[in-house]
């Protein structure tokens, strides 16, 4: 006497993983920081080109904010206030601010 035993198997869910939002680090234009220092700021915590630092430094001269990187929240805070922890040691009120990516 066999019993009919039926076996099904197990069905499991992978959870779907979102993409972490996105966050820009913006250079806000000040009328008192100099522009080679701007640049070298660029160039140390964002590891720009001089090239492209010049770029972004004159965009955020122009148009009074540029986007310097976008990049997870965490990486974001973190490189902003690197950059304005620098500024203050050097005495300039050099900002940068962070937002979501829309």
């Amino acid at each position: 006497m066999a019993e009919n035993t039926v076996i099904t198997p197990k069905t499991t869910t992978k959870p779907k993983l979102e993409r972490p939002k996105l966050y820009k680090v913006m250079l806000v234009n000040d009328d008192y920081t100099p522009r080679d220092f701007v640049t070298m700021v660029l160039k140390a915590v964002f590891r720009m080109s001089e090239e492209t630092g010049h770029r972004v430094m004159m965009t955020a001269h122009r148009m009074g904010v540029a986007v310097v990187v976008v990049c997870t929240r965490d990486i974001a805070e973190t490189k902003a206030k690197e950059a304005i922890d620098l500024a203050k040691e050097a005495g300039f009120p050099l900002m940068f601010t962070t937002e979501p990516e829309e």
